[in-house]
């Protein structure tokens, strides 16, 4: 007989003789809060506040609808203008209410901590297998670990380095063909030894107690968590502009996301370079599936079995990013499939009633959102230096302050983890300004590239730079 979710879990805590209290920690933690604010009430205020701002923001827009559907119909008039401005209201609002609400319960003090199995997938990873391990070897994780490195076929010196390196938990699988990161990760998994996996690339490095956190918050969380995304930051940020303007959207914007999809009980993505897994989860799962975006599509598959996915903050990793354009344009358009892949592969979590359901309607919308910014916005810009201001003008200004906001906002939150784990916000004010008014030139139009790659089932490969 298969048992329920919350007894399973019981019976694997028996396993590994986790000692003391586990969850009840935290929720006499909650119990203490005389201001506690119930997750439902704090998301029925952000979703009828930002509603409020979407409504506010199309009413006030109705003067320059009604100049635009002049030009190209009342029908292409309201597709433009909700995808440019409305909508992207909406979301701003919603986050910043759900940030502003967020309050993360202490992790629970634990007694004893479980064994974990941490898989590296590496290809091609000669100059920064070395010091991923390193970081490894530096944890204060207290508790037996287990590190399967796979050499996925790499055709560089990845083996040699991993040859001159002894680590007694270390074990290294060498795979003679390249056959994809999921096939590399479901190699590993055979192996995995213990109830916890955490998945971590092979140009990451580890900042100080990332594993004690990111565990910490997994036996902190609801008892029907099956994964926790920990926080991904740039390791290479200083290179050149390209990594500089990338160094905002993972400080600000992926961050931000994950944070609020965790308070509402359903982050989407427990991204490859560093997240944790229930290993016996993954094993019901079939592991990672075959296609580009294995970790999206392995996420939601945990959410379509009804448990939830976490974030951890603070469980801090530094990963390289692509260090030019096109690299740059080809990861987005990876991502993005994946996205279409998720979909295809559970259509059904459009249906579900729980509050991390919006986000998935959110990621429904981020195809047309880029589609009409690349057909619409970017046109409207150009026409804009000639003075038509159809669709870039003065009414596009109503987006400014709530932008404002929202970046502070994220800009806040973020710094206060980094003072809390003694790191400091290093001064980037080009890498800002380029972001804040130039990348979405770059980003949408390339997700947009992605989009119909997988909707035309063009050719796959792993390729993550």
């Amino acid at each position: 007989m298969k048992l329920p979710v919350s007894k399973r879990i019981q019976a694997e805590v028996a396993v590994d003789a986790l000692a003391g209290p586990r969850r009840p920690g935290a929720v006499a933690s909650l119990l203490s809060r005389t201001r506690y604010v119930p997750v439902r009430l704090k998301f029925a205020v952000t979703l009828m506040l930002a509603l409020a701002w979407g409504v506010s923001s199309y009413l006030i827009a109705q003067h320059w609808l009604d100049e635009l559907a002049l030009i190209m119909g009342g029908f292409f008039a309201h597709l433009a203008i909700l995808g440019i401005a409305i909508l992207p209201g909406f979301m701003n609002a919603f986050l910043v209410v759900g940030l502003l609400l967020d309050r993360r319960p202490p992790r629970t003090a634990i007694a004893t901590y479980p064994g974990i199995t941490v898989l590296v997938a590496a290809y091609n990873e000669q100059d920064s297998i070395l010091s991923t391990l390193e970081s490894l070897s530096k944890q204060d994780y207290p508790a037996p670990m287990q590190v399967l490195v796979i050499n996925d076929g790499s055709t560089d010196a990845t083996m040699e380095r991993l040859r001159s390196v002894s680590y007694p938990w270390l074990q290294v699988l060498d795979l003679e063909r390249n056959g994809g990161k999921a096939n590399a990760l479901n190699q590993g998994l055979k192996l995995a030894g213990h109830s916890l996996t955490i998945t971590l690339d092979g140009d990451s490095y580890l900042y100080r107690h990332a594993l004690r956190h990111l565990v910490g918050r997994f036996l902190s969380d609801p008892l029907n968590t099956s994964a926790v995304a920990g926080a991904v930051l740039l390791r290479n940020s200083r290179l050149n502009l390209v990594t500089k303007v990338q160094e905002w959207d993972y400080f600000h914007g992926i961050a931000a996301i994950k944070r609020l999809q965790s308070l509402f009980q359903g982050t989407l993505v427990a991204q490859g370079a560093f997240s944790l897994y229930r290993t016996e989860v993954l094993r019901e799962l079939g592991g990672w599936p075959e296609c580009v975006g294995e970790d999206i599509v392995l996420t939601w598959a945990i959410l379509n079995r009804g448990d939830r996915v976490g974030y951890c903050e603070d469980a801090v990793t530094f990963t390289n990013a692509p260090a030019t354009w096109r690299q740059f344009i080809r990861q987005r358009q990876r991502w993005s499939r994946g996205l279409i892949e998720a979909f295809k592969a559970y259509p059904q979590l459009l249906f579900r009633r729980r509050m991390s359901t919006i986000f998935i309607w959110w990621n429904l919308l981020f195809p047309y959102m880029d589609l009409v910014y690349t057909l619409f916005f970017v046109p409207g810009l150009v026409l804009a230096l000639f003075g038509y201001y159809w669709l870039a003008g003065p009414m596009t200004l109503l987006v400014l302050p709530l932008a404002f906001v929202v970046n502070y906002l994220m800009f806040y939150v973020q710094s206060q983890m980094f003072r809390a784990q003694g790191l400091k916000v290093r001064r980037n004010p080009v890498g800002f300004v380029m972001y804040a008014l130039f990348y979405g030139f770059v980003l949408q139009p390339g997700c947009v590239v992605g989009y119909l790659s997988e909707l035309l089932n063009l050719r796959k490969r792993w390729g993550t730079k």
